[in-house]
């Protein structure tokens, strides 16, 4: 057993206008940097309609593709496009995620990466924005309890913007402990302290601009993990977010990959008391191509690491 690494070249084919943040040269990026890793690659296939149907109802995943263009771009809304691959694009990065948790889950992996977009945490049940269309860590979660019969995961979103869209496909289901911390005011508005959710099993952190790794790492250690560990999940599904590095163009959190390697550690060590190591993450955002990089790279060397200490 190893970290599978989850992606497909659809990846390539979701197109956003020139000059948009979030563009082809992500993933090449990403999957560049993560070249000579030692993982099991593995194809993401395209997510079942009966696993989109656990979040989005029938008629926004319809008006999805009726919106998909043939050529050129649909403007969603003001920074969200669709191109002709679009749809699929975001249909494998749903169904990567949810192969992940059948690996993972099976025992075939002990954790995974799914290194695939658009991404998918802004995603809000009948609405596309932010980037995303699909609610991707959220499906995978819905699938670990509906079909493999778990009674509880946690998801917990490092990204710099608050997981809006998983926290409103999730909140409603007791089973699912949703974590984030995010820089804040900052897009998209959501995730102050005070809301925890109708069952409150939803914690959002919010960081000011210019947090740094002490403050970061302390937040993570002292009150995000003890609360996720509380919570005793079977399984936990990362949003592995890019964008609080010091270098992106988008926010304004000075964090480093040094920090990406450590939070990912420290969710692993979690996941090794509670549910043996059971961790799937999904890549979100980040938009310094660089810095990107290395992060992801870095993120997934912690992984790699955690998955050999749980087989050893």
């Amino acid at each position: 057993m190893t970290t599978a690494l989850v992606t497909h070249d659809a990846a390539t084919r979701h197109l956003n206008p020139d000059g948009h943040p979030e563009q082809v040269a992500r993933i090449v990026h990403v999957l560049k940097a993560l070249e000579g890793r030692e993982v099991t690659r593995v194809s993401a296939p395209l997510a079942a309609e009966d696993d989109l149907l656990r979040v989005h109802p029938r008629g926004y995943l319809e008006a999805l593709r009726r919106a998909g263009p043939d050529e050129g771009w649909t403007q969603i809304d003001g920074d969200t496009f669709m191109s002709p691959g679009t749809l699929e694009a975001a249909t494998r990065a749903v169904g990567g995620a949810v192969r992940a948790v059948d690996m993972v889950m099976a025992g075939e992996a002990v954790n995974a990466f799914v290194a695939m977009r658009p991404p998918g945490h802004h995603a809000e049940r009948e609405t596309a924005m932010g980037f995303c269309y699909f609610g991707t860590v959220a499906v995978a979660a819905k699938h670990a309890l509906d079909h493999h019969g778990l009674s509880r995961v946690a998801v917990v979103d490092f990204d710099v913007h608050h997981g809006n869209g998983t926290q409103d496909l999730l909140e409603d289901d007791a089973r699912v402990f949703f974590a984030s911390s995010h820089q804040s005011p900052l897009f998209p508005g959501t995730g102050a302290a005070h809301d925890t959710g109708p069952h409150g099993t939803v914690m959002n952190v919010p960081l000011r601009a210019g947090t740094g790794s002490a403050e970061f790492r302390r937040v993570w250690e002292r009150e995000i993990l003890p609360a996720v560990r509380a919570h005793r999940p079977e399984l936990v599904l990362v949003s592995a977010g890019f964008d609080a590095h010091r270098a992106d163009p988008l926010a304004s959190l000075d964090l480093t990959e040094a920090d990406f390697e450590w939070v990912t550690a420290a969710i692993c060590a979690l996941a090794a008391e509670v549910c043996g190591g059971r961790v799937v993450s999904s890549l979100e955002g980040g938009y310094d191509l660089d810095a990107l990089g290395r992060s992801a790279a870095a993120h997934v060397d912690s992984l790699i690491e955690a998955a050999k200490r749980v087989v050893t």
